[in-house]
């Protein structure tokens, strides 16, 4: 009998569930976008119920369509959107809220007033992150200081607080558990003692009744509910989706580096067993934990990748369907000039500016749509670019090669013009779903599914390489004049 690991990505947009076979293979795969909700400039919500109840329907439909049962299906694996903020009721299992999302700048002012009492060093110290509104530790304080008598039901134990990993893990076995990659991305945990971090939790004033159980990203947590899927599953793999694509893109060894291109950009480099502490604004944070042994990554994030795209979709109105970017931009042979700056929910790495906003700058009366899609794929390198930069100086090891995943790496146009700007060849895996993939592989090796880290590195395969063919004065040029248009863009919002 043939069997499978389910992997669940729980994305910013969409809810995937992808079947994977013992050679690392999609067998089937199903995605559901579900609604975005923005009820005030700089707010995003998600329903965590839309989140569920979508992640379910695509888990059951991968099942149906190879016409397998739980039987088929040693474990499943879940990778999900980071830092998104969750509460509910203990005993009746519903939010108290709307979730906030990562991108969400609502507690942009209240960061900036712990930065000014002189926190921001402190915060960095434990938790490897910057002191920014991007993680969970001021989502959580906001719903708990806005929700009627949410912060007193919390001290009692009626509340549970979770990101996405632990909403699907509490939605599909009972537990309320979150593994140590997600920990780390809260503000609230310890990536050197690796637990919760008292000093943490008195600055934001969390109540430590309300956290979940922290376990490691690859073992078995608890079996799926009776009624979901026929029969029960062990669900034994959790990792934020980040630390899971870099685990997918096997970048297991100190120095190797993965991208992924999707709703934003993230980049994270292998820094070994202990953590490295960024002197470039960039992110310190645990990579997984397995079979005992913890790794840490260096992380740069940018907050608009390819929800760039969906702007010029949703927004704008120049193309119907995101795949029709590329297009776009090739129709033009250069930007003309035009730079896109897409701070429309602030700056992430390494600049950190919430109150940045997006600019377009360059135009001129020959300037038209295909320009500007041109700019827009262009502006994710960039990004990217400047993060890899930061990345070199802090952890002083030369790149050979950076590993590409996520929807937008299926971009050839975007994914040559990265290799221009870094100068370093960039490398498509045959399976680019290397979030799903990684969540797979760290439930698959806590069921023995797979034996071992060396077995899942020897089934990684190049599918392209792009080589760089762009002289060091062009890039040079170019690089220069995209931070002449992010200085544009800084500090444009004021701080109430």
């Amino acid at each position: 009998m043939t069997q499978y690991i389910l992997a669940l990505d729980q994305g910013t947009t969409s809810s995937r569930a992808i079947l994977f076979d013992h050679h690392g293979r999609i067998c089937a795969s199903a995605a559901q976008e579900f609604p975005q909700h923005y009820p005030q400039p700089g707010w995003v919500e998600h329903d965590p119920n839309e989140i569920w109840n979508s992640q379910l329907t695509v888990a059951r439909k991968v099942l149906h369509e190879l016409h397998v049962d739980s039987a088929h299906v040693r474990a499943i694996g879940i990778a999900n959107q980071r830092e998104t903020t969750v509460v509910w009721d203990r005993k009746s299992g519903e939010p108290i809220a709307p979730a906030i999302v990562w991108q969400d700048r609502r507690t942009a002012d209240y960061c900036a007033q712990l930065r000014a009492d002189g926190k921001a060093k402190l915060v960095a110290d434990v938790t490897g992150l910057e002191l920014d509104a991007y993680f969970s530790a001021t989502k959580l304080k906001w719903l708990l200081d806005h929700v009627p008598g949410a912060r007193e039901r919390a001290r009692h134990g009626a509340l549970a607080f979770g990101t996405i990993d632990s909403w699907l893990v509490y939605k599909l076995t009972g537990r309320h558990v979150t593994d140590v990659s997600n920990a780390a991305r809260t503000m609230l945990f310890n990536i050197h003692l690796m637990r919760w971090d008292q000093d943490m939790l008195d600055l934001f004033d969390i109540p430590e009744e309300m956290l979940p159980q922290v376990v490691s990203s690859s073992e078995e947590v608890g079996s799926t509910r009776d009624g979901l899927f026929g029969g029960a599953i062990p669900v034994a793999g959790i990792a934020g989706d980040q630390q899971a694509a870099t685990f997918g893109q096997a970048c297991h060894q100190p120095g190797m580096v993965k991208n992924t291109y999707g709703t934003g950009c993230f980049m994270l480099m292998h820094a070994g067993r202990h953590p490295v502490v960024s002197h470039n604004r960039l992110l310190s944070t645990v990579g997984w934990r397995v079979d005992g042994r913890t790794d840490y990554l260096l992380e740069g994030s940018v907050f608009m990748g390819g929800a760039t795209v969906q702007w010029l979709r949703d927004g704008l109105g120049i193309i119907q369907h995101s795949s029709e970017v590329e297009a776009l931009a090739a129709s033009v042979p250069d930007s003309g000039g035009v730079y896109m700056v897409p701070a429309f929910v602030g700056l992430g790495a390494p600049h950190w500016d919430p109150y940045a906003r997006g600019t377009i700058v360059g135009l001129t009366r020959g300037s038209h749509k295909g320009h500007i899609a041109r700019a827009a794929l262009e502006a994710i390198a960039f990004q990217s670019a400047e993060l890899l930069a930061a990345m070199q100086k802090d952890a002083a090891i030369p790149l050979t090669e950076l590993r590409a995943d996520g929807g937008a790496a299926r971009n050839d146009l975007l994914m040559q013009f990265q290799a221009d700007l870094l100068g370093v060849p960039v490398v498509r895996p045959q399976v680019t779903e290397t979030t799903a993939l990684g969540a797979a592989y760290l439930a698959g090796l806590a069921v023995g599914f797979w034996d071992t880290q060396e077995e899942i590195t020897a089934q990684w395969q190049c599918e392209r390489r792009f080589l760089p063919q762009m002289g060091a004065d062009q890039r040079a040029t170019l690089l220069a004049q995209w931070a002449r248009a992010v200085e544009r863009s800084r500090s444009w919002e004021t701080p109430a």
